[in-house]
Formats: structure tokens, sequence, C-alpha cells
């Protein structure tokens, strides 16, 4: 039995039983990629795979059983590599993050100026997606931290932890009817209008569309994107108004835009950072999550990441 092996077989359920897929990512050869199964399935005594001809359909159910423990087995090895890099290496290797737009490109420039600062010789990549992309890129080892919203905390296998709380905000270009102080800012004021805001599962959409079903409103929500820096330019061309977290809307920058807070319309929203349950952090890693949100310190961290799975750990 060898990691080659049981790469070979993470990744063909990863890679949706395409074994050419397989090969691309371990960077191999088909023949190589199901040599390396059928030799682990013969050391083991069970098929681990459905077949039909040569082609890989599904997992059997002996399969199902042993791929946990693949994954662990693999998860093991990458936090023994990581442990002895953190010996060898002080503040030297790769930091990867994934984080939704909004998170992205509002909340964390400042943190990340602050942590190349302190640790110039690790290298940072940066991802974005959705909040489901971005669990999925953890689960597979793909990043090492997460930032995106509550839906994080839907997923056992990660580790969530709060950040900071935030609202939403209207923007509307100048002149507009609802800058007019003298009515209050309203569901059924703001309903009256074409809306543009976050797609579905991006940003606290559902709380958005929670205010307006309580109140039993239909509001006519013309475009949806994934970041506010779109929604901004549509609402610049006059197609609606829009709804955005009240970070995305900087006075300084949006000239062409007015703001109007909006956090007593929508429930309050929590923005979490996560990593995979039992990952070994490296000790920049843990320097980056206290750069980022100050109230995680290494010894939160650690607390949350002992915690029971499925345990809803806050701070």
């Amino acid at each position: 039995m060898n990691f080659q092996q049981l790469r070979s077989v993470r990744e063909a359920v990863r890679r949706g039983f395409n074994l050419t897929e397989v090969a691309n990512a371990l960077h191999t050869s088909q023949p190589g990629v199901s040599r390396q199964i059928r030799e682990l399935e013969e050391e083991l005594g069970i098929e681990l795979f459905v077949r039909v001809g040569k082609r890989l359909t599904g997992l059997t159910e002996p399969g199902g059983q042993v791929l946990p423990i693949v994954e662990r087995i693999l998860a093991d090895a990458d936090n023994l590599r990581r442990a002895s890099q953190d010996f060898s290496d002080h503040g030297v290797g790769p930091l990867s993050i994934a984080a939704t737009h909004s998170q992205a490109r509002y909340a964390l420039p400042s943190a990340v100026k602050d942590f190349r600062e302190m640790f110039p010789q690790v290298t940072l990549s940066l991802h974005q997606g959705s909040p489901h992309q971005i669990a999925e890129m953890l689960i597979k080892g793909e990043a090492d931290i997460g930032i995106a919203t509550e839906s994080l905390t839907q997923y056992p296998q990660l580790v969530t932890l709060p950040c900071y709380t935030w609202t939403h905000a209207v923007v509307v270009p100048p002149g507009h009817p609802l800058l007019d102080g003298n009515e209050p800012l309203t569901l059924q004021r703001l309903a009256r209008f074409p809306l543009i805001t976050y797609d579905e599962g991006y940003t606290g959409r559902s709380h958005i569309d929670e205010a307006f079903e309580r109140e039993g409103i239909n509001p006519s929500i013309v475009l949806t994107a994934m970041d506010a820096d779109v929604i901004k330019t549509y609402v610049e061309l006059g197609m609606g108004v829009g709804i955005v977290a009240a970070i995305a809307f900087d006075e300084d920058r949006d000239l062409n835009l007015r703001g109007i807070s909006a956090g007593h319309l929508f429930a309050v929203n929590m923005t979490r950072l996560a990593f995979r349950r039992g990952a070994f952090l490296r000790n920049y890693v843990y320097a980056f999550i206290e750069t980022f949100a100050p109230p995680l310190t290494r010894k939160v961290v650690e607390m949350a990441a002992h915690a029971e799975s499925g345990e809803h750990f806050d701070i």
C-alpha cells in the first residue's frame, strides 16, 4: 500500500470517476491510475469501485466504508508534512485563502497587508467563490482558511468561528426619491422600486428574502449578481435600487452613489472563518487568523478545533 494508490482512489471519487481527469490531477497516465487502484484492491482483497467494462461508475459498499479511512490517512500525512515544515522552515511556506467576493474585496485587504509585513516569505493565494465552493475547497484541502457567511456552519467537516457582524445598506443614484429624509426607509417603500442585489446563497441574501417574506411583500428583483461592485455598476446605470453589504459602500470611492443604512430592515449577518477539522495549522496560519479577527487568538482557535464535530462554537 502506498500514498499514490490512496490518492488515486480519493481523486477518482472527487473527479466523478473520470480516470482521465484523475490522471491529469495526479500528473500521471490513465493506465497508471487504473493500475494503482487495482493493486490496492488486490492487496485489500475487496473491490472498491463498481465497474462497467473498464469504466468506473461508483463506489461499492466496501469502497464507501474505506473512503473515509483513505481521506484520514492522506489528511494525517499532509498534517505530518506541515508539522515538520513548521519546525524546519519558520515563517516560510504557502497560505491559501478562499473567500467570497465581498470578503476578498472589502474585508481582507488590510489584514493581508499587515500579514505580509509580518511574514514576507509566506506565499499567499486568494480564491473566490460561493460559500458552498469555499466549503468544498476546504474539505478537499485546496484552501487552508475560508471566509464567508453563516452557511459555513452547515458542514460538520469544518471548524467555524465568528469574526464580525455586519448589516446591509441601500445604494441609489443622487437625487433618488429614497433619499427624502422626511419619510423613513421601510420595506414597503423600498419595494416600490426595482431591486438589484446578491444571488441566492451570497452575502446575506437569505436575510433579505426573509424580511420581505415576513411582511408579505413580493419585491421586484430585476437583477442579481455575486458581488457588490457589479450591483453598484447597474445601480449607477439607473436600472434599480441596490441592496449590498454596508462594508461594500464607500462614499469616498462611490461618488456616483448614495448610501442609506438598512440595518433596521434586515437581520444582522455574521462573517465566519473556517478550516478543515483535523487539519494542522502552521504557526503563521494562526497569526493570519488573529490579524484578520483579533478575538480569534491561537488559544480560542485551538479550543474550537478540539470541540466536538457539529458543536456550535462562539466567542
